[in-house]
């Protein structure tokens, strides 16, 4: 639906809102040329994985935001290492132990091939983590294994974007104004990217008539139970599921939120100004689109969480979890704050003002913002330092398709070199052979 074509009684009271915001998703958002970056390092890397005899028959598959068409043009890349699994066994995953070994073999390939810095290696995290920098691209790379769910999570927000298009610019607009006011860092103690995600779905969940629906709706189960306890390919079968439940949602015969997206971002902070006090009782669910008590579920409130964000696809977790007591109060106090700027017939009437609360200085000024060290001949990219070739470039369309395929890089056979790595399809794949765990 476009909802820019509707016409809005705020047009008036939110006009310079409304070209500031304008503005800064016109700085944040990626272009071809960021996506292209993406596809090189995404390549570059499964050109490493092809190295480590021990993973041949091993794929590389993106997911997070990318993969949602949910990140900014800084935004880190995930992924995931997928190992080949027998046919009559194709669910069982990798223990934890062994998933700590490819890691470490991956990081000892990445040290010889060179090209990267920042390389980290995080093996006691709740999933088992290699971080890395691409020198030449400036992204960081966050590297697991067997990330089935992760990849499934990712599947499901892409389709729920589907439904109304003010949710990504939505998305990269509170991700933008949470990193304006230091909220959105895990490791310090405040929201990780993918509750901030979900705070956007509860809020379109809420609004009146809803935007979207309680994720129930979409699909009907816990994601880790469904992905694990199906004979045949589970991934398809959800993907039949909860796009079949979203395209009768859509053409549901139900009243539109007419609401423009300043009239939206507002009103998030309107909705969520009594954060504090109302995460002492209740957890918020995209699951049920509900306030839910901690009483609930079992284990909510023993484990004494200063915000509880229940992750829709693997309840009863939170997906906040990392959040502090100390950090809680930051997040309200820029709650706060910003509602109480957003309130002020002065502020919105004050570009620099507006622009001070929802946006990094350094991002809307362009100073200290990565650009790629590319060369463009013709309207062709040049050859990338890092991957060695020159990827080809996806159509948006062929990008954003629900199957994920990545373009196909493969030169004609008369042009192909014996041993070389080519991707096809929507994974790039590792030539396979057996797969040795003992590294």
């Amino acid at each position: 639906m476009n909802y820019s074509s509707i016409p809005s009684s705020s047009d008036a009271e939110y006009g310079e809102l409304a070209s500031v915001i304008r503005h800064i998703l016109s700085l944040i958002k990626p272009n071809e040329a960021d996506q292209i970056r993406r596809h090189q390092v995404i390549n570059a890397f499964a050109a490493v994985i092809s190295s480590v005899q021990s993973l041949r028959g091993a794929t590389v598959n993106p997911f997070g935001s990318f993969v949602s068409n949910l990140y900014t043009r800084w935004g880190d890349l995930d992924i995931s290492i997928d190992l080949p699994h027998l046919p009559h066994c194709p669910l069982v995953s990798a223990s934890r132990n062994c998933k700590q070994n490819i890691l470490k073999a991956i990081m000892r390939a990445l040290r010889r091939n060179g090209g990267i810095h920042k390389l980290q290696f995080v093996p006691r995290a709740r999933v088992p983590l290699l971080i890395f920098e691409n020198s030449y691209h400036n992204i960081s790379c966050d590297i697991s294994v067997d990330n089935r769910v992760g990849r499934m999570k990712s599947k499901i927000l892409l389709w729920i974007s589907n439904v109304d298009e003010r949710f990504r610019d939505m998305i990269l607009l509170i991700k933008e104004w949470a990193k304006t006011h230091n909220i959105n860092d895990p490791k310090s103690g405040s929201f990780n990217s993918y509750s901030l995600c979900l705070l956007v779905i509860f809020h379109f969940q809420m609004c009146t008539p809803a935007i979207l629906p309680p994720l129930k709706d979409i699909f009907g189960e816990n994601l880790v139970h469904a992905l694990t306890g199906m004979d045949y390919n589970p991934e398809l079968y959800l993907e039949g599921v909860c796009t079949g439940n979203i395209s009768r949602f859509i053409s549901q015969n139900r009243r539109i939120n007419q609401n423009s997206l300043s009239e939206l971002f507002v009103s998030f902070f309107e909705r969520f100004s009594r954060l504090d006090s109302l995460s002492l009782d209740y957890a918020i669910s995209t699951y049920t689109g509900r306030w839910e008590p901690l009483t609930n579920k079992a284990g909510w409130l023993e484990k004494n969480y200063a915000i509880l964000v229940e992750d829709p696809f693997e309840q009863p977790d939170n997906a906040a979890r990392a959040v502090s007591q100390t950090q809680l109060a930051m997040i309200f106090e820029a709650i706060s704050e910003t509602r109480r700027k957003l309130s002020n017939p002065a502020v919105l009437r004050n570009r620099n003002s507006l622009l001070r609360c929802m946006v990094r200085n350094n991002v809307n000024s362009g100073v200290g913002v990565s650009t790629p060290h590319r060369v463009y001949n013709n309207g062709s990219p040049a050859i990338d330092r890092f991957t060695h070739t020159a990827a080809a470039v996806p159509t948006i369309e062929e990008r954003f398709q629900r199957t994920f395929r990545l373009e196909n890089h493969r030169p004609p056979v008369h042009q192909q070199r014996p041993g070389a790595h080519y991707e096809q399809g929507h994974q790039t794949r590792v030539p396979r052979s057996s797969l040795d765990r003992s590294f």
